[in-house]
């Protein structure tokens, strides 16, 4: 009894152990991702480029969970605080993580994080009501997409707005009107194809 005991122990410490070492290679690769499509943008008609360092960080969280996605982008912050140049323009150190437009950086977590939690209320709610279970999913997704957002606009211009001692209009001209049309994009991309992506990787997540 003794024996067995101890060979279903050792294959449970074995299998969290894979499970744990599986998490540390997702959570370094799409960190890696994050790294590179931070430095990449694309020109909009408006004449402000979506950048896809905030479509990447919320797609992580979803195909990752909310935790392990969170991880990835806490990973990526502080890659970058050491001073590699992974943040946007091949920029990094604590003078860019704690510089003017750091709060938008700072908060890059939230993204990820309501994310994940929107894909998982999503699924949790639709699953319980019968019909329309894909309107129910989506629209609590991008509901959280929506919150992560907000919060990171409201963190990032309170903070540019301490920084550089300007006013609520200023900060709000700065750092929000301009980007609001790919924002709305971006919510609206991820809310696509982040769960197509997580369906395809099922079987290795």
């Amino acid at each position: 009894m003794n024996e067995q005991q101890a060979n279903a122990d050792a294959r449970e410490m074995a299998q969290k152990s894979g499970t744990a070492l599986k998490d540390l290679c997702f959570i370094a690769v799409f960190t890696a991702i994050i790294c590179v499509l931070s430095q990449l943008s694309i020109p909009m008609p408006a004449g402000v480029p979506m950048t896809l360092q905030t479509l990447i960080i919320p797609i992580a969280g979803i195909i990752l969970g909310k935790k392990r996605g969170t991880y990835a982008t806490l990973l990526y912050l502080l890659i970058g605080a050491v001073g590699i140049p992974v943040f946007s323009g091949f920029s990094g150190g604590l003078g860019v993580l704690f510089g003017m437009t750091g709060g938008f950086l700072i908060s890059f977590p939230v993204l990820s994080f309501t994310a994940g939690l929107g894909d998982e209320l999503g699924i949790s709610f639709s699953s319980k009501r019968e019909g329309s279970k894909p309107q129910i999913y989506f629209t609590i997704l991008v509901l959280c997409l929506i919150i992560g957002a907000t919060i990171n606009y409201v963190f990032g211009t309170i903070w540019f707005m301490i920084f550089s001692k300007s006013s609520f209009i200023t900060g709000f001209t700065a750092c929000v009107l301009p980007f609001i049309p790919t924002s709305v994009l971006k919510i609206v991309l991820v809310a696509l194809i982040a769960p197509s992506l997580k369906k395809r990787l099922a079987s290795v997540l």
